[in-house]
């Protein structure tokens, strides 16, 4: 997968599956995750160039993004305005 303009392709960060106490999440109450990785950039828009490069650890809005599926495996693709800070 490559995106175009100012889109990047992130993979989420599992959820997590216990609490500190060891108590077990179930799945109806588990939280979005905000953190994922960066898997690929486009180049820029507007002459633009991206601040992310791929392999970043970064942090986003809850409800950013598009969730799409690509082998079997979960991903977002998002501006990237609406990713707050690189960890």
């Amino acid at each position: 997968m490559k995106p175009i303009a100012d889109r990047v392709i992130i993979k989420p960060a599992p959820a997590d599956e216990k609490t500190k106490g060891g108590l077990i999440i179930p799945d109806t109450a588990k939280e979005k995750p905000q953190r994922g990785e960066v898997v690929a950039v486009g180049p820029g828009k507007d002459g633009n160039l991206m601040t992310v490069q791929a392999g970043d650890i970064v942090l986003y809005g809850k409800y950013s993004g598009q969730e799409i599926s690509y082998e079997g495996q979960d991903y977002l693709i998002m501006r990237e305005d609406d990713i707050l800070c690189v960890i």
